[in-house]
């Protein structure tokens, strides 16, 4: 096929990381035109990011028939109706995480994609670097997984941030901890259910978690925790560990390992350190969008059915904190 023509629903900040600079450095790909509410900021995002076309609007960029596909990066609140919009009108969609609101929002999103044939991605991007997969590998090195712990815990005291707005969907397990929750469905013995979970909220609004701990449990019997939280006690904490009938796996920052990353194993009393090289995670991501655009579905590890999994944990773990679920009226 041609170029896959990508087209950008809002100038957002995680744009030009999580798309734009890696369409540069992958063959094949073009981000062709951007919308935004206000056109002269994406006139100004077009120029300084060297996107050829301003659409008028977001409808506008949807329905324009240049364009093979849409990348939403808008706040989470919004990403169910223009996923919808977008799959109705027949462009393949790369949505960032977390997928919706809540497992509803995502079951309707899934229904429609099942129904279309377009692919639909969530942008779990560190999922698709050799580091995931290496852990996978590890994990099966442990024998039976007894505990399972992830992490994705950032300073955020900026509290005027769309992140912390409850009618956009926020809160530390929305922004961050989706990435752990996650993890932990990767690296665990089967899908695991949420046994309880506590909150830290936020002052004011109580509906917003600043930060949450969870406890899971796997069909195993094996145990789990989800530690997330964007102003805690604990400010920066990105890691992964895994404890098996043989050892251990411990993985610190498994989100960005381009960046840095520490990969230690017991196995057996005995230790070792790994480093898994490898390109941004958000190359990896796009090549593996335009891999399922052309027809290797196969290279679609984030499915829209996948979202429902991780959304239904997370909607769990709100109703379990005694928070209402996001996207709730």
């Amino acid at each position: 096929m041609s170029d896959l023509r990508l087209g950008v629903l809002g100038a957002a900040r995680i744009a030009p990381a999580a798309l734009i600079r890696p369409a540069a450095a992958v063959d094949g790909v073009t981000v062709a035109a951007v919308a935004a509410r206000d056109r002269d900021r994406a006139a100004a995002f077009a120029a300084k990011h060297g996107i050829p076309r301003v659409v008028g609007g977001y409808d506008e960029l949807i329905a324009d028939p240049e364009l093979d596909a849409v990348y939403i990066p808008l706040p989470n609140g919004l990403h169910e109706q223009w996923a919808l919009a977008a799959i109705a009108a027949g462009k393949h969609l790369l949505c960032e995480k977390p997928f919706t609101s809540n497992a509803a929002q995502a079951r309707t999103v899934a229904d429609a994609a099942a129904a279309s044939p377009v692919t639909v991605m969530e942008a779990f991007h560190y999922r698709y670097h050799p580091l995931a997969e290496r852990m996978r590998e590890i994990v099966a090195e442990l024998g039976e997984v007894r505990r399972v712990e992830t992490a994705m815990c950032f300073p955020l005291p900026r509290f005027s941030d769309i992140r912390y707005q409850y009618s956009l969907a926020g809160g530390a397990l929305m922004d961050a901890g989706c990435y752990a929750v996650h993890c932990a469905r990767l690296l665990g013995p089967g899908e695991p259910v949420v046994a309880d979970a506590k909150a830290l909220l936020l002052k004011k609004d109580p509906r917003i978690d600043r930060a949450m701990t969870i406890d899971l449990r796997y069909p195993t019997g094996a145990t789990g925790r989800v530690q997330t939280s964007m102003w805690s006690g604990t400010l920066l904490k990105i890691q992964a560990k895994v404890v098996g009938e043989r050892g251990e796996m411990v993985v610190t920052n498994f989100a960005a390992p381009q960046l840095f990353h520490r990969l230690r194993v017991t196995v057996d009393g005995v230790r070792r350190s790994e480093k898994v090289p490898g390109a941004p995670t958000y190359e990896y991501q796009l090549r593996a969008f335009a891999a399922a655009v052309g027809g290797d579905s196969s290279a679609n590890l984030t499915t829209a059915e996948d979202a429902v999994r991780t959304m239904t944990i997370i909607d769990d773990a709100y109703r379990a904190a005694g928070l209402p679920l996001r996207g709730e009226r």
